[in-house]
């Protein structure tokens, strides 16, 4: 859930109207070039955030290895693990030649440790398919390991510059409120989400790389989950969410994710043993992390399950040596 700026100092001028269509599938004409494109991109070139993947000296790489990071994480956990991580594999090449235990040694508590693993074999895929270079298609992008369509968006728009509708939950929040006047948009994104995207884009590739980020940003700095500051937003004026009066959700009941007590809580503490161990950590030492063996038994089996964790001989464990087949994508 990361965004990038382009290059370009200068925006391109944006002309016509686009046909759009609200949550319900209706079309609804709207004239995108005055009504957002401009002032949420003149908003983000005022208050875009300094981050490291938006530098040019990021490159592609570093593009693809903050969105890994950056899903369902906040940037302030993420910006020490990534340039730590960029430090040691400034590369696909680099983290490649390592063991995917060494990924996830690194990851160490971003949470959702199967990424560093899909990272891992996206590295590998990309050192032997693509001679060590982030490939700028998108298809070819997409076809990686562990990248699924809202990746291959995100790193084709926000690193080559192309014209994709990037929709990560910042992104979706913003067009729910701005022109079908919801809260919130739905648990999972729709086809009339993913429609209503690509209507929004510019025609001009540059412009639309600088909208995806503009847009993504505006959702994280301002139009938030809990407390919109809409005092702040540059097109306030035009929302439908806060001109219909800021509706309530009216949806199912929006719950936070609990972690305490969880099989996730257990995984972690596992996972942060064998990341401290040089080789391989005994069973006896792992049954110490937690009181239920049940429960501790379980998330064991599921760390190997998902091939965080390698079993060995008379009762040990360590973290993987050998890459895992393709998994679902990220």
């Amino acid at each position: 859930m990361t965004a990038s700026a382009t290059s370009s100092s200068e925006t391109p001028e944006i002309d016509g109207t686009a046909e759009i269509a609200d949550t319900s599938g209706a079309p609804v004409l709207c004239d995108v070039s005055h009504a957002l494109h401009r002032p949420v991109i003149a908003w983000f070139d005022e208050h875009a955030r300094d981050l490291p993947w938006r530098r040019p000296e990021a490159g592609p790489w570093g593009v693809m290895v903050s969105e890994f990071m950056l899903q369902q994480t906040p940037v302030s956990r993420v910006l020490p693990v990534y340039e730590q991580w960029l430090a040691r594999w400034p590369r696909p090449a680099d983290l490649a030649a390592e063991a995917p235990g060494e990924a996830v040694r690194a990851w160490g508590r971003l949470g959702y440790p199967r990424r560093a693993l899909r990272l891992h074999g996206a590295a590998l895929a990309i050192t032997e398919r693509h001679g060590g270079d982030v490939p700028r298609d998108h298809a070819q992008l997409l076809s990686l390991p562990g990248i699924g369509e809202y990746t291959a968006a995100a790193v084709a728009s926000f690193a080559y510059g192309q014209r994709h509708a990037v929709l990560d939950t910042n992104v979706r929040r913003v067009f729910a409120r701005t022109t079908t006047g919801v809260e919130y948009p739905p648990t999972a994104t729709t086809a009339a989400e993913r429609r209503l995207a690509r209507a929004l884009l510019p025609e001009d590739e540059g412009v639309a790389a600088r909208w995806a980020a503009a847009s993504m940003e505006l959702g994280a700095l301002v139009c938030t989950a809990k407390n919109p500051d809409c005092t702040r937003c540059p097109v306030a004026g035009l929302c439908a969410w806060r001109l219909a009066g800021k509706p309530a959700h009216e949806g199912p009941p929006r719950r936070g994710q609990t972690y305490a007590g969880t099989d996730r809580q257990v995984r972690g503490k596992l996972l942060a043993v064998l990341r401290e161990a040089v080789g391989a950590v005994p069973q006896a030492v792992l049954d110490t992390v937690w009181d239920e063996p049940v429960q501790r038994a379980r998330a064991l089996d599921g760390l190997v399950a998902d091939g965080l964790v390698e079993p060995l001989a008379q009762g040990m464990y360590r973290l993987p040596q050998t890459p895992a087949g393709p998994g679902p994508g990220v």
